[in-house]
Order: structure tokens, then sequence, then C-alpha cells
């Protein structure tokens, strides 16, 4: 059971923070972490903004509606979709293949929601941060340095040693404001991965930004598909233990106003990660089709074949699908106050 929200200052719900996004455009909003105290929401309309109605978007009707703009917002879901950061690539003198990054974690203020303005804790400026992609077996080095004003890690889910692990007292430990660290492991095993800051308190740490996708490819490789990241995650605006907007890829409703745009007859490839913190469980359900699922991208082999799955805090997976007919195709959370939340888009498939 969810402990109530601060009473002083009075915070609007969860639905008139999202209806009333719209008439707070002069009111930023912040997100605390647990050492921070409450900002100051000031007083929103909550009548400004009801389901299907458009905000200063073109809004869907029937449904609630209106993301920032990728050029507003500084980030873009749609160009994150199949964003494969590769890394910089050499050959070690064992002829294995080595790839570098350069990843920085910063202090951003990112506008998530008409008006809605969120004190970011980014890898790279970015939310989620880059989508990390080796194969099988490459040699990787990631060269991290905090920028940011608290301690962070990166952490990354697969195997390497001990040292390596980005959690507080184990090896380097936790990296403070200007430091550097390198991390250095084998790509393995092969699936759908992900990275994130491990520093206490992990809630905030994880929710305010830092996280992203760690892509590895089977050394045999995949059939050839339109490959897709999607990391489901959630914004908390106001200090609580909850959410007050969710999102794939950093922006409510932006693949409402922006439908992934897919074709007909093409086998489409979905790297679903789920990052969300303050709810156990998110989902993924599709409209008008059925997907193949790989828990976790580990094995070959599909798990089930379905319309809807659902993933725990930090589970992830491969969903495969092709859309045999042309149209727009809505895919969102299937549990509803998350995706009145911002949790749906379109596929928009063509000939």
């Amino acid at each position: 059971m969810k402990r109530p929200l601060h009473t002083a200052p009075v915070m609007p719900s969860r639905r008139g923070m999202l209806f009333g996004a719209a008439a707070a455009a002069t009111v930023p909003l912040t997100m605390l972490g647990r050492d921070q105290a409450v900002a100051q929401p000031g007083v929103m309309d909550h009548t400004a903004m009801t389901p299907g109605s458009a905000s200063n978007h073109a809004g869907h009707a029937g449904f609630p509606s209106g993301s920032v703009p990728p050029e507003r917002a500084g980030i873009d879901p749609t160009a994150i979709l199949r964003d494969f950061d590769k890394g910089k690539v050499s050959t070690l003198p064992d002829g294995r293949t080595l790839r570098e990054w350069e990843i920085t974690a910063y202090d951003r203020d990112i506008e998530i929601a008409p008006g809605v303005t969120y004190p970011g804790w980014t890898y790279n400026g970015r939310i989620p941060g880059p989508s990390l992609w080796a194969q099988e077996g490459d040699a990787l080095r990631i060269h991290f340095t905090n920028a940011g004003s608290h301690p962070h890690t990166m952490h990354f889910h697969g195997v390497h040693r001990a040292e390596m692990d980005g959690t507080a007292g184990i090896g380097a430990g936790s990296i403070l404001p200007g430091q550097r660290f390198t991390y250095e492991f084998d790509a393995e095993p092969f699936g759908t991965h992900l990275y994130h800051c491990h520093q206490s308190p992990l809630a905030p740490h994880i929710a305010k930004g830092l996280y992203g996708a760690f892509i590895v490819e089977p050394k045999a490789g995949r059939p050839e598909a339109d490959e897709m990241i999607m990391v489901m995650n959630g914004y908390n605006t106001d200090g609580g233990d909850d959410n007050e907007f969710y999102s794939v890829n950093g922006l409510p409703f932006h693949f409402m106003d922006h439908p992934v745009q897919v074709t007909k007859g093409q086998l489409v490839r979905i790297h679903l990660i789920n990052i969300l913190e303050y709810d156990p469980i998110n989902s993924f359900h599709v409209h008008g089709n059925f997907f193949n699922y790989y828990p976790t991208g580990t094995s070959l082999t599909p798990s089930e074949f379905t319309d809807t799955i659902m993933q725990a805090q930090g589970q992830r997976g491969i969903l495969e699908m092709r859309f045999p007919h042309p149209g727009k195709y809505m895919f969102h959370a299937h549990k509803t106050e998350f995706a009145e939340l911002g949790w749906m888009g379109f596929f928009e498939v063509s000939d």
C-alpha cells in the first residue's frame, strides 16, 4: 500500500497532473530525491486538458494526448528507437573486437510534458541514456565521467568481475563528482540487457534518468528485421513514492503524436526494457496483432505467442512480429492508469 503524498503543500492527483499540464506552462514542477525538499508546484487548472481534448497538438479523439516537441525537450523518442550506439571500434592483438564508449553523467532539466520541467540525472544528457550495442564476446570499455552533483555508478546486467559491477563499496564503488573510471568486461551473455546507476538510495538514482539499454547480439546474429529499442519508464514529479507520468523512450504521449513507422509484412524486432521505479509491474499490449516473446533475449526460441506481456522492474525481452495489414495500431501498457498518463502510442503500417 502506497503511503500518502506530502500534505504540505497539497499536491494534485496523478490525473490532475496530467489534465492540468497544459495550464501549467509557466509553472515548472520538480522531481525530488529523498534528500531534497518538496518544491511548490503552484496552482493548476485541472479542467484545462481532458481526455480527447487538443492541447497544443492535434490530439486523438477519445484519448488524452499532447506531447512536448522533441526539439523543445532535447530528446527524441523516435530517434532513440533505432539508435544503436556501437561505440568506437578497434581490434585487440588477439584479434577480438574492442568497443569503447565515453559516458558522462550530468544533471539536466527536461520538459517532459507541456509545462512540466523535470530535473533529471542523465547519461550523456538523455533519458534513457545511450543504447550500447555489442556482439557476443567483444571486449568492452566504458569510460565513465561523473559531472553530476551526486555520486553515481554504472551497473551493467550481464557477466563480469565483481570489481566491474558498479556497486558502491565494491571495486571502484561510488564515482564521486569530478571523478572518472573505466569499466572493462566482455559482452556476455547475448540478449537484451540494461545498465543503470547503483548508488544508494537506489530508487531516485534510477528513476531520475540514470539508465539505458545494453544489447548483446549473438555471434551468429539474428534474422534481418526493423530493430527497435523501447525503454519503459516513469516520472515521479512530486517527491512521493509513485509516478505522475509514464513513457517509452522518455516523453509521455510522444508515440501518439508521432506514430512508429513500420512496413507491412516486415519483421519488427523490439528490445523491450522495463526500468520503471515506484511501480512493481509494467506491461506491453499491441492491438490487432500478436508477437513472439523471448524473455531477456537469451534464447533463440520464443516462450510464447501473445499480444500482451508483463515485466517486473528490471525485466526485459524481445518482441518479434509482422503486421499483415496497413493502418494504425495502438500499443500501450495494459494498466489503464499508465496508458492514460502517457504510456501509449501507435504503429503506423504502410505498404
